[in-house]
């Protein structure tokens, strides 16, 4: 192909993608341009040159204690340190498919086991309340009469127990879901590596340490540095749905902590403020994570 038709297929291609880039410009950068109103004393309905500018006076507040700041951000990275540690289980979830041999079964359990991404939090919220909510939930009633327990327990109201649980049901809703990018890493595993360790005489496990956590290990990098870049956020919809009066100050993290700032009290200059310094950790967060990867992997920092 010449250089004149090579640029001409880069010309169109770049016309298929300009849109998307176009969206991406709109709804990710034009907004930067609203963090003016972290500097001034914004209120609904007045224009930005009649508003009082007060510098630093958010960015003060923030980290003087005088807001719930410090708490939420504990909750919040406390929640995603626990995900990074489970982030694991999408991949044993993946190998353990991969080893069944028949793959009608293996199919049927990676169906199965990824439909719960799909489901809205409204009613995943729903039926995890009507199994674990009250003392006569159908889990107490099933614990109870195995003799695994022996007084009812309500889940959803033990403050101790509030990281581990929504965790417990992140996992289970996005781990089948995961486990499809880990399961399409290990189809893509040259199969003459399984087929020389078979020669050699290798067992089961022995095929999985040598051959296919190091095949999908990039794969696992690569989620784990969006992990990382993504600790501040949890997510909205379950921590709004799954709170309450009882375990809010465990479970409330900084997206829902912004909601509340700048929708309830109204008070957008302070939650805007509370989105600069979410974007700034979390550029500083991947970047650390990306250089820690290439040093893990022995690769060259530059």
């Amino acid at each position: 192909m010449g250089i004149g038709k090579r640029r001409k297929s880069g010309l169109i291609l770049l016309l298929y993608l300009s849109p998307f880039l176009l969206m991406v410009i709109i709804f990710n950068y034009v907004p930067i341009f609203g963090w003016i109103y972290a500097f001034i004393n914004y209120k609904p309905g007045v224009p930005i040159a009649q508003s009082q500018f007060v510098g630093l006076k958010y960015f003060i507040r923030v980290f003087s204690g005088a807001s719930d700041f410090w708490s939420v951000l504990k909750n919040t990275l406390g929640i995603s340190f626990l995900h990074i540690i489970f982030s694991v289980v999408p991949v044993i979830l993946a190998i353990m498919i991969s080893q069944v041999p028949f793959r009608g079964f293996s199919r049927t359990v990676q169906t199965f086991s990824s439909i719960p991404n799909f489901i809205s939090w409204v009613l995943v919220y729903s039926v995890i309340f009507y199994l674990v909510a009250s003392e006569d939930s159908a889990l107490n009633k099933i614990l109870l009469s195995i003799g695994a327990i022996n007084k009812p327990v309500s889940m959803l109201t033990d403050v101790k127990a509030a990281w581990y649980v929504q965790v417990g049901i992140a996992l289970w809703k996005s781990s089948g879901y995961n486990a499809i990018i880990y399961l399409a890493a290990i189809s893509g595993i040259d199969q003459e590596l399984y087929q020389a360790a078979d020669v050699d005489g290798a067992n089961g496990l022995q095929k999985i340490w040598h051959i296919t956590i190091p095949g999908i290990l990039s794969t696992y990098f690569v989620l784990l540095l969006l992990a990382v870049a993504n600790m501040l956020s949890n997510g909205f919809e379950q921590f709004w749905l799954f709170g309450n009066s009882l375990t809010w100050d465990a479970l409330e993290v900084f997206d829902t902590y912004v909601y509340r700032m700048g929708i309830q009290n109204v008070e957008f200059s302070f939650a805007i403020t509370l989105g600069i310094f979410k974007t700034i950790v979390s550029v500083i967060l991947l970047t650390i994570a990306n250089t820690a990867s290439k040093v893990i992997r022995s690769e060259s920092i530059f």
